[in-house]
């Protein structure tokens, strides 16, 4: 899994998500997405991407050779899941943490 995948800021990936040319999504796990996200994001943990892929596959097949850009907590989980999703073909992005999308001004969705 040595496939290497770019880390972006939000700043970069912004209007990537505002045309529909990418799809922004949070790698976190439910428990932390209740607490706030990034408007336009799609919950997919990185467990699940890991494990069963019950929301993975369908969200995949459906990606239809998109960009895919990656949140988390803090930027690591998304590194691994860009790794992963890049190892299989796909062209995914690290794209940091939601901290970094807040900091940004994007706009946050639920409790801050």
């Amino acid at each position: 899994m040595s496939t290497p995948v770019p880390r972006l800021k939000p700043s970069e990936c912004a209007e990537r998500v505002r045309s529909g040319e990418s799809l922004l999504v949070d790698v976190r796990e439910p428990n932390e997405w209740a607490l706030g996200h990034a408007e336009g994001a799609k919950l997919l943990s990185l467990s699940d991407l890991s494990g069963p892929r019950t929301d993975w596959k369908p969200f995949l097949a459906g990606a239809a050779g998109r960009e895919i850009l990656l949140y988390c907590a803090a930027g690591g989980r998304s590194a691994i899941a860009a790794k992963v999703l890049a190892s299989e073909g796909f062209k995914a992005v690290n794209a940091g943490s939601l901290g970094e999308w807040r900091s940004f001004g994007w706009p946050i969705t639920g409790p801050r």
